[in-house]
């Protein structure tokens, strides 16, 4: 039996991850008490139900709190508990709302929205690290539903996950990064008239910054890190680690370093590859 609980912030896509699991043929339940979840499991597998998705917010109220005891024992019950938290920042949640002109759950006419989200914040603060976290801040519906996908496609097991994700710096440093590397100092294809409109994942800019020394030196160092502190984050028990490599576009340099490093930990980890700043 596999049960994927989908968590987050207000306004941050949980309804376009629950279709994108209800597309895949999983049982969904949305705005479930999250004390309720033991109940549900062994009524849903009683009745012949192999895949669930649940969502599992604020709305839950302060039995929220319990929801990190109730993950492990769930994971003990029935193995493959998958959790998918979404976050996005504080302008962009606003700027939802005010789109869609929809009431947050936490508001009333004397809490503002800033302020709403800020409790909401807080209250999810001890869920928000127990998966994989994926920052929706400057993604489209489609881009999260194939995140979403790609999330589901991991096979369930006790190896952790290495997500190599680009991005650019103009754009701001995503919120789902647990380690951050900058790569800025290395030469920008970008200046090269030719190379512009390309990515790090097309030929001629690999090869342009393959002739840079600079830019192996660079990947191996990364490398280098990453891998002398991959066995810490194993032992704290992480199921996912994402490392944020960033250049100035989030085009060429950062999707180049990104796509390398991915290469080399396949052997080690299983591994998942983004690029933020434009579509693949």
């Amino acid at each position: 039996m596999q049960l994927v609980l989908i968590s987050g912030l207000s306004g941050s896509g949980k309804s376009v991850a629950l279709n994108v699991m209800e597309d895949c043929g999983h049982y969904v339940v949305d705005n479930l008490p999250s004390a309720l979840l033991p109940q549900l499991v062994t009524h849903l597998r009683g009745a012949g139900y192999q895949r669930i998705a649940v969502a599992v917010d604020v709305r839950s109220g302060a039995s929220i709190a319990a929801l990190p005891q109730q993950v492990e024992a769930l994971r003990a019950m029935i193995g493959d508990v998958r959790f998918l938290f979404l976050d996005a920042r504080d302008d962009t949640l606003i700027a939802r709302f005010s789109e869609t002109r929809r009431r947050h759950p936490l508001g009333d006419d004397a809490v503002t929205l800033a302020e709403a989200i800020a409790r909401e914040r807080e209250a999810l603060a001890l869920i928000s690290e127990l998966g994989h976290r994926i920052d929706t801040s400057d993604l489209s519906a489609n881009t999260l539903r194939n995140w979403v996908k790609s999330f589901m496609r991991l096979e369930a097991g006790d190896q952790i996950t290495l997500l190599f994700q680009s991005f650019g710096f103009k754009h701001g440093i995503p919120m789902d990064a647990d380690l951050v590397f900058d790569v800025r100092c290395l030469p920008n294809p970008y200046y090269d008239p030719v190379l512009r409109p390309l990515t790090g994942r097309d030929q001629p800019v690999i090869d342009f910054l393959e002739r840079v020394p600079e830019v192996g030196q660079m990947a191996d160092d990364i490398f280098r890190f990453v891998a002398q502190w991959l066995p810490s984050y194993v032992n704290d028990n992480r199921s996912y680690l994402t490392v944020a490599i960033g250049c100035t576009g989030g085009q060429h340099r950062s999707v180049y370093i990104a796509e390398k490093l991915a290469e080399r930990f396949r052997e080690s980890a299983r591994v998942l590859v983004r690029h933020r700043s434009f579509k693949t």
